[in-house]
């Protein structure tokens, strides 16, 4: 018989293999450890557990992983592209293509002029694109 305790370490084992390798692969093996582990509780036979393993990692790569990675996909493209590019800022700092500072949704980002103009103080600027902690802009026409 095998026991729901050692089923249970092993998906513990499986969850920490996860935390180091993070490619959504062993956590498949986890979640099936566990459900193997409550259906050892009702089952006796080796060989019925094993192949419920089997089918649950399998059931769990076909469907769940994609479903994982489909929704980790779309928060890493979602973001600061959604939430600032093509929306409008006030500079607050005097931007050129080396320095400058503007404000949206009260929070201070550092600034570049997209086209290597000056932009003053005071006014609006629509944001382009961002590099890491650097927003590009360029001037609103007004």
């Amino acid at each position: 018989m095998l026991n729901w305790q050692v089923l249970c370490i092993v998906g513990i084992f499986f969850i920490i293999l996860e935390i180091f390798t993070p490619s959504m692969f062993f956590l498949n093996f986890a979640l099936a450890s566990f459900i193997t582990a409550i259906a050892s509780l009702f089952i006796d036979k080796i060989i019925f557990l094993t192949l419920i393993f089997f089918i649950l990692s399998f059931l769990s790569f076909a469907f769940l992983r994609p479903i994982i990675l489909k929704r980790s996909r779309k928060e890493t493209e979602t973001g600061v592209n959604d939430k600032y590019i093509g929306k409008v800022a006030k500079v607050i700092e005097e931007i050129s293509e080396s320095k400058g500072v503007i404000a949206i949704y009260g929070e201070r980002w550092e600034a570049r002029s997209s086209d290597k103009t000056i932009i003053p103080t005071g006014e609006e600027v629509k944001i382009i694109k961002n590099e890491s902690i650097v927003m590009y802009v360029e001037k609103l026409n007004n």
